[in-house]
């Protein structure tokens, strides 16, 4: 069996247009692979965990039975160091957690540190 002449072309032609095809839907259409979307679901999840639990957070630090720590916190000036009081503090541990968490912490003494408007 013969196969035409414009067989060959006709293949490389389908070849490279499909990788350039690739090419241009990953970098500039907005393409992703399964990996990447839960890995974009998994971060906004935790964001959204965090935004949420932020008030739980506050209103554990002002009804905490040891004033000390809440005026500790409110000396402090370095960010490092208020996250690191509402860590040790105990306020952004959730219940059910064994550690507290590192976001919200952060999230937590930001929103603390801010006055309230």
């Amino acid at each position: 069996m013969t196969l035409p002449e414009w067989t060959k072309p006709g293949v490389w032609g389908a070849v490279i247009g499909g990788i350039g095809t690739m090419i241009l839907g990953f970098s500039y259409m907005g393409w992703t692979t399964a990996g990447t979307t839960d890995r974009i679901a998994s971060e906004r999840a935790s964001t959204a965990v965090v935004t949420a639990m932020v008030p739980y957070c506050v209103a554990k630090a002002q009804q905490d039975a040891d004033p000390a720590k809440l005026a500790k916190f409110k000396t402090e000036t370095s960010s490092y160091s208020r996250s690191d009081i509402v860590r040790s503090a105990g306020w952004a541990t959730l219940s059910g957690m064994s550690a507290p968490d590192y976001a919200l912490a952060q999230a937590c003494s930001e929103k603390m540190a801010t006055p309230a408007s």
